[in-house]
């Protein structure tokens, strides 16, 4: 059944891949239309909306709704347009700046951990790192249950050159490559298990994964944030911000907090671009 689903969907994942950009926003507006007539996660997207800004009012929220709506059908097809992007069109849909950063931190020999959160095209951002700086990029990512479908997404990931692990996999990747200079990716702001580090993130309660702050202090790689922009449709820029150097000198949870205080902000400055419809608060914290 996982196969026939593949065979039968991949024909069109490939013809929208293969369309021109200007083609492929125009099928966005129809899929956006279709979203919204069936309400996909509209319940979740509302009530993730109303709880991290309570001082907006109904008809601001749903604006706020609208545009994840409209971002996140870009969204989907920019990320299977990947899969047959150039190497000149990734360059150019991605701009980084402050790539001196990078380059003097691999001049210093300096492993570095990347932290970032599923705020605009986290897909495109991969091969932006990987194509405009010395680092050799390894992504963590959870892999698809699917097995045809996790081989494609593998396919369409490293295409550049960049890396790919799978989470339970990360620390002896790490290990293994410690005598390397690497670039190792978080996506980390996805719901985290109950016994997680707690704090307030837009207005709630929330567990954070620590373990980009646990391998972090571990090797002592400085703590890399990447701020994402989007300045037009189609179109993204890229900024890193060191925000640890020696994290064996942190205090506990003190990264964790950072790269929290430092992702809210994004959001609050500008929303629709976040994954607004993802299950973020479904544990509650503990009351021991």
């Amino acid at each position: 059944m996982q196969a026939l689903l593949f065979y039968i969907t991949y024909p069109f994942i490939y013809a929208v891949a293969s369309l021109p950009y200007g083609a492929l926003y125009r099928l966005s507006d129809v899929f956006c239309f279709f979203v919204r007539l069936i309400g996909y996660r509209k319940e979740v997207i509302f009530k993730n909306l109303r709880t991290s800004f309570p001082d907006k009012t109904e008809r601001e929220i749903s604006k706020l709704a609208r545009d994840y709506y409209r971002y996140f059908c870009d969204l989907t097809l920019e990320t299977l347009k990947t899969l047959r992007m150039p190497e000149d069109e990734s360059r150019d849909r991605v701009t980084l700046e402050n790539v001196e950063l990078f380059h003097k931190l691999h001049r210093e020999n300096k492993s570095v951990i990347l932290v970032l959160g599923h705020y605009g095209n986290w897909e495109w951002i991969g091969p932006c790192v990987t194509l405009h700086t010395p680092y050799q990029l390894n992504v963590i990512y959870r892999p698809l249950t699917n097995p045809y479908f996790e081989r494609m997404m593998v396919r369409m990931r490293t295409r550049f050159g960049t890396r790919i692990t799978p989470v339970p996999q990360t620390l002896r990747d790490m290990v293994a490559t410690r005598g390397t200079v690497t670039a190792t990716a978080f996506v980390a702001d996805q719901a985290a298990p109950v016994n997680a580090y707690w704090t307030t993130f837009l207005n709630q309660d929330t567990s954070v994964f620590t373990g980009p702050e646990k391998l972090a202090t571990k090797f002592n790689y400085p703590v890399v944030y990447l701020h994402v922009e989007r300045p037009k449709r189609g179109y993204y820029t890229v900024r890193p911000e060191l925000l640890f150097e020696t994290p064996a000198q942190t205090q506990p949870d003190e990264i964790s907090e950072k790269f929290t205080r430092r992702l809210e902000k994004d959001i609050i400055t500008y929303p629709p671009i976040w994954l607004w419809s993802h299950k973020r608060w479904k544990h509650a914290r503990p009351t021991a």
